[in-house]
């Protein structure tokens, strides 16, 4: 089993910056993937970016170049660089894990913007 915990998600005034971080912590040997969506009110879920041992970074189309993913493998660590948030990032930002078993997915953190 892994557990994934996600933080950092606030109240941040418009063209503000904030970074998310994703903890992967349990089972962790066979994690070869993890990623960022999200979902905002009365939206269907949205890929943020995923990182993969197989495959090249997949980004969502709506990244454009205001947000960033980096990650530390050695920490099972993820963080998303968000800056000149814009109201219509107003989401619920989830981290998921995947290992040989299955998807994990945190709670979710919460992402407001407002002046």
């Amino acid at each position: 089993q892994v557990q994934v915990v996600e933080t950092g998600g606030d109240l941040v005034q418009p063209v503000g910056s904030l970074r998310l971080s994703c903890v992967a912590s349990g089972d962790t040997v066979g994690i070869y993937a993890m990623g960022w969506y999200r979902q905002a009110p009365g939206k269907q879920r949205e890929l943020v970016a995923g990182f993969s041992s197989y495959r090249s970074t997949n980004y969502g189309v709506f990244m454009k170049g205001r947000f960033t993913i980096t990650r530390d493998t050695a920490k099972n660590t993820l963080y998303f660089q968000m800056d000149s948030v814009l109201p219509e990032d107003v989401a619920v930002y989830l981290c998921y894990v995947d290992d040989n078993d299955a998807r994990y997915w945190g709670q979710g953190t919460q992402v407001t913007v407002s002046s």
